[in-house]
């Protein structure tokens, strides 16, 4: 049998669905890498926010209706499952389950390893339905399925939360923080080196967190130091890092390991203390500012990730300007933006002083527009420097498209750049940047 899978939402599902592949695999069944060829098709959900959760619950129907089309065009064959997993169905499995009889089988985030019993047990006109609690350790996968060319890959490094933010369901969905031995870590990275990995980045629910449940202390600086000395890898990326939990000893690994990136994803939400506390969250306007500036002083050329929410209960006008002011006296080198999302469930979505909609999409584009000029003054700020960058793809002009250090795949921006030589992806090579754009940078391989 031969399934398709359709990935929705952030590297952390991603990095799921190649452990289903993997699990498919083992099983001794095929994947297929176009949903006419399939046996069964695969929607791998996001339940984060509102927007992310209409977007899968779309995309759903588009398979349901993609299985009726070829189902009255192939009247011999036996008609494709529909299976439908991740965080969307194990927020919502049953209420889905009743609302969507299309699908054939639906099971939650920790039931990936049934999903070959699953659907060997599934008879015609039924639905099969899994969803198991969290358990209280890491779960492995059994297997993972590595693309044909990892040059750059996640790795998982702990699965859950602790944090219980107000907003966030992530704890009702993925359950708590439970880290992956460190041996285990190590194992695969090597493994996926053996394969030709040059990029690993490391992915959690929180990254600082690392290690606390199972060694007593944050261990993320000794994991990064064991990952710099494996051979073959030759960036590592931070994602997902919590401010309170950037310890000196985090940022003196950074500085003083080549291989990790000067790069560093740090969702911080907010500045505003009154909205930081109505949020839970654990940093305060003045830790935010000593951290980064800590940051910066240890590691000048560190770029900082950041996400900002606006529009939640009771931001008040004052609190949006002290956050906008925020944005612009810290020039973050990347920054995206979320208008608040009220979930069912959480504890913000039960707050007073909810904010109406049209008031949050106006504060969400004020504060990008401001964040679009600091984008292209910092980028013009590159033009006339050679920058290391990895090789992704190649445009239809023939000209290379790569990252720098300081971009992470399919969030931050691209450098596109001309190259004598042939070029395939994984491969870094040196760039003189030559012009900038709002997030873009182009350029001109430079001769080693």
């Amino acid at each position: 049998m031969k399934l398709y899978i359709e990935t929705m939402g952030c590297p952390k599902n991603f990095n799921d669905s190649e452990g289903i592949a993997g699990i498919w695999e083992a099983a001794g069944m095929e994947l297929a890498h176009d949903p006419a060829e399939a046996d069964a098709i695969l929607v791998n959900t996001c339940g984060f926010i509102n927007d992310a959760k209409q977007e899968s619950i779309d995309r759903i129907f588009d398979m349901a209706r993609f299985i009726d089309e070829y189902a009255a065009q192939e009247p011999g064959r036996a008609r494709r499952l529909l299976i439908v997993t991740g965080c969307l169905s194990q927020r919502y499995g049953h209420e889905l389950a009743k609302e969507m009889p299309e699908v054939d089988v639906m099971l939650g985030v920790n039931d990936y390893e049934r999903l070959p019993q699953l659907v060997r047990e599934y008879r015609r006109g039924e639905q099969l339905c899994e969803f198991s609690g969290s358990g209280d350790v890491f779960t492995e996968f059994s297997a993972r399925r590595i693309a044909e060319n990892p040059y750059s890959m996640t790795l998982r490094i702990a699965e859950g939360c602790d944090n219980c933010c107000a907003y966030c369901v992530i704890p009702q969905i993925r359950g708590g923080y439970r880290s992956r031995p460190m041996e285990s870590i190590v194992d695969e990275a090597r493994a996926l080196a053996d394969r030709g990995c040059r990029e690993l980045m490391l992915i959690a629910q929180d990254v600082t967190e690392y290690g606390r449940d199972l060694y007593g202390e944050l261990m993320l600086p000794e994991l990064l130091r064991r990952l710099c000395r494996i051979d073959g890898i030759r960036w590592i990326r931070l994602m997902y890092c919590y401010e309170d939990k950037i310890t000196d000893e985090l940022i003196a690994t950074i500085a003083s390991e080549e291989k990790i990136c000067r790069y560093i994803d740090i969702p911080l939400q907010h500045i505003s203390d009154n909205v930081l506390r109505s949020m839970n969250r654990r940093s305060t306007s003045q830790s935010v500012r000593d951290t980064i500036a800590r940051l910066r002083a240890a590691v000048p050329d560190i770029h900082i990730r950041t996400t900002m929410i606006v529009g939640f209960p009771g931001e008040s006008e004052e609190d949006f300007a002290e956050l906008l002011d925020f944005v612009e006296e810290t020039r973050f080198e990347r920054l995206g933006v979320f208008a608040y999302s009220r979930e069912e469930g959480t504890v913000a979505g039960d707050m007073d002083g909810q904010i109406d909609e049209d008031i949050k999409r106006e504060r969400a584009d004020a504060v990008m527009r401001r964040q679009l000029e600091i984008s292209r003054q910092i980028n013009d700020s590159k033009v006339g420097s050679v920058m290391e960058v990895m090789v992704d793809d190649a445009d239809e002009e023939g000209a290379y498209v790569g990252r720098s250090r300081y971009d992470a795949p399919e969030i931050d921006g691209t450098v596109i750049f001309r190259a004598d030589a042939e070029l395939k992806p994984g491969d870094i090579v040196n760039v003189r940047i030559t012009d900038a754009f709002d997030y873009d940078l182009t350029g001109e391989m430079e001769e080693e």
